[in-house]
């Protein structure tokens, strides 16, 4: 395939708009059949459902290139699953799951050009979300609802790749109990921006939440799951309720327990036993795993042995080897990677 023109080693994360994008739109009881355009414009009634009253969710997953030029997708129909849960939650139509599959593969297909090579660290960043459109002023759910789908080349999340970063711990609440917190609702991520805007402008990479109820419990962070590894290294992820289920943080999971013979457990980890663990790292489909080396409890510093110049060995070890199903090195799980055919 030709590819575009981009330095792809260098990229950032960013926003880089790619030819083709899909769009379904939902009118009278059911979603349309769909199709591939060229139009990157959304033009809607200022009474839009979506700018009153936020009714939107999406998803994030990737595309590679392989060691063996194939163009893959990483577990999508996990995604397709998260993405209709969300909607359920927010009172709209599920987009249907294995329509979903489809339509983020003509999405790939289209923007094949686009598909950063192997070897350089770049992504395929593919984005579904689902809005309401129709206006809607009392406060219900919308009747009209549109689906769509585009893709755009990305570097590391984080600056610095994958350097331990320097998190704190938020005055803020990201969830709360018997909320939207394990759904993937725009809403939840509008309630981070001040939050991590504040941390930013304090010299922290990102926020640790702990649990509205009580603020003892460790939830994630404004974008990513939390994983600790134990001084004998046992992995172990929060478990909460109001945290989303990060498809990243479930396949780092089997990973360490399948491939590189870890014990996992997933339970309520409590901030006060946090400075007992030998690493920590945050993992999501953006970040993949990036190493945190030190926690600001209110001026108090956690600092884990692994230190500030590179990734624990466990955390490190865990991202490599998914990377590596992801890229073909290694034999993925069935069912985890779904080939695009160009």
């Amino acid at each position: 395939m030709a590819r575009m023109e981009y330095d792809w080693e260098n990229l950032d994360f960013g926003y880089r708009k790619t030819p083709w994008r899909y769009v379904s739109e939902f009118k009278n009881g059911s979603w349309d059949e769909g199709r591939l355009t060229e139009e990157d414009q959304i033009t809607l009634s200022e009474c839009a459902c979506v700018f009153q009253y936020a009714q939107t969710v999406f998803e994030g997953l990737k595309a590679y290139e392989t060691k063996d030029n194939r163009v893959v997708i990483f577990r999508p129909d996990l995604n397709a699953t998260r993405l209709a849960d969300s909607a359920r939650r927010l009172e709209m139509p599920p987009f249907p799951e294995e329509r979903f599959i489809d339509a983020v593969k003509q999405t790939v297909r289209a923007n094949a050009d686009c598909v950063p090579p192997y070897g350089t660290g770049a992504t395929l960043y593919i984005r579904p979300f689902l809005f309401g459109t129709n206006p809607v002023i009392g406060v219900k759910p919308a009747t009209e609802y549109q689906f769509r789908v585009f893709t755009t080349p990305v570097g590391a999340y984080f600056k610095g790749g994958v350097k331990p970063l320097v998190i704190k711990v938020s005055d803020f609440d990201r969830a709360a109990p018997h909320g939207t917190g394990n759904i993937k609702a725009g809403l939840n991520y509008a309630m981070s921006l001040y939050p991590i805007v504040t941390a930013h402008e304090e010299g922290f990479a990102e926020n640790m939440y702990l649990d509205a109820a009580t603020r003892t419990k460790v939830e994630e962070t404004g974008g990513a799951n939390f994983l600790f590894v134990t001084k004998d290294h046992k992995i172990v992820t929060p478990k909460s309720d109001s945290i989303l289920p990060s498809i990243t943080r479930r396949s780092l999971m089997y990973v360490a327990e399948h491939y590189l013979g870890l014990e996992v457990e997933q339970r309520e980890v409590f901030l006060e036993e946090v400075p007992d663990f030998a690493e920590c790292g945050l993992c999501g489909t953006a970040a993949v795993i990036s190493p945190v080396g030190k926690i600001n409890d209110h001026g108090k510093e956690i600092a884990f042995p692994t230190g500030m110049e590179e990734g624990g060995e466990i955390c490190m070890k865990l991202r490599q080897t998914l990377l590596d199903i992801q890229e073909g090195i290694l034999e993925a799980p069935e069912g985890w990677i779904q080939e695009v055919e160009l």
